[in-house]
């Protein structure tokens, strides 16, 4: 009599912690380590303002230039379904970065590729961060911190100038942001400038040609727009990835 009194609680003990257990759903990748929480990094704010920036452009070479995300619009960066609908992931994946490498994410807004891209070069590497948007480089430092992330350097950049070390970036990442640089050659100009020997320029646009994806005609850029607007600024395609669900990622190197 004592032992059956003994096992019903078990049980019902059991079930409840399964119950209560969390369960990852088929397919979804883990979540990252996060590391202790640390002072967020120094936000390099020495931009010279009072430096005379020519009038922001409305096309460029044919194409109408979109207007910059505001950063009341931060939360779409880092919406649920971001994955779903980019796989970013796969993405990460296909710039095989390697550990202690030195890369930017330019037009980073709060840093949802910043803190992916800190993991992959690891604590040897150094990931530039830059918005010329206060607002999103202090959202991103936020973040930065709360998940133990030393190795970024949020960056404060102007429309004609991303203020990066020069020939020292192994990799620039722009996703969904050269469309909208309202100074695209001065900008090309001192990306060029900041690429190490060998480095690379990364180009994430969603599919012009594509009339499926979702995405507002100005916010989308065609292979042929790209190559035309880069090629005369010194850059020739290396590789082209076309498994993204939405997006073109082309990798430019600099001409020699």
């Amino acid at each position: 009599m004592r032992r059956s009194t003994l096992v019903a609680p078990l049980v019902l003990l059991l079930l409840l912690l399964l119950v209560a257990t969390p369960r990852r759903a088929a397919g979804q990748a883990a979540a990252p380590p996060v590391g202790p929480r640390i002072d967020p990094p120094a936000i390099d704010l020495d931009r010279d303002d009072a430096a005379a920036i020519p009038p922001p452009q409305t096309h460029f070479r044919g194409r109408e230039i979109a207007q910059t995300m505001h950063f009341a619009g931060a939360p779409w960066l880092v919406r649920e379904s971001r994955q779903r609908e980019e796989d970013c992931r796969l993405l990460l994946e296909s710039l095989a970065i390697l550990p202690g490498q030195t890369v930017c994410d330019m037009g980073c807004g709060n840093g949802f590729y910043t803190l992916e891209l800190a993991r992959l070069v690891g604590p040897r590497g150094i990931v530039y961060a830059v918005d010329i948007q206060p607002e999103m480089l202090r959202l991103l430092a936020q973040r930065a911190a709360e998940e133990g992330l030393s190795n970024i350097r949020p960056v404060l950049g102007s429309t004609v100038d991303p203020r990066l070390p020069r020939a020292a970036i192994d990799m620039i990442l722009c996703v969904d942001v050269y469309h909208e640089f309202s100074h695209p050659a001065a900008m090309l100009a001192r990306i060029r400038e900041s690429l190490a020997d060998g480095g690379q320029l990364v180009l994430a646009e969603f599919r012009g040609e594509d009339p499926a994806v979702p995405i507002k005609p100005l916010h989308k850029m065609t292979k042929v727009q790209v190559r035309a607007e880069l090629e005369p600024a010194g850059f020739v395609v290396e590789r082209e990835f076309d498994r993204l669900p939405w997006q073109h990622l082309l990798f430019f190197k600099v001409r020699r």
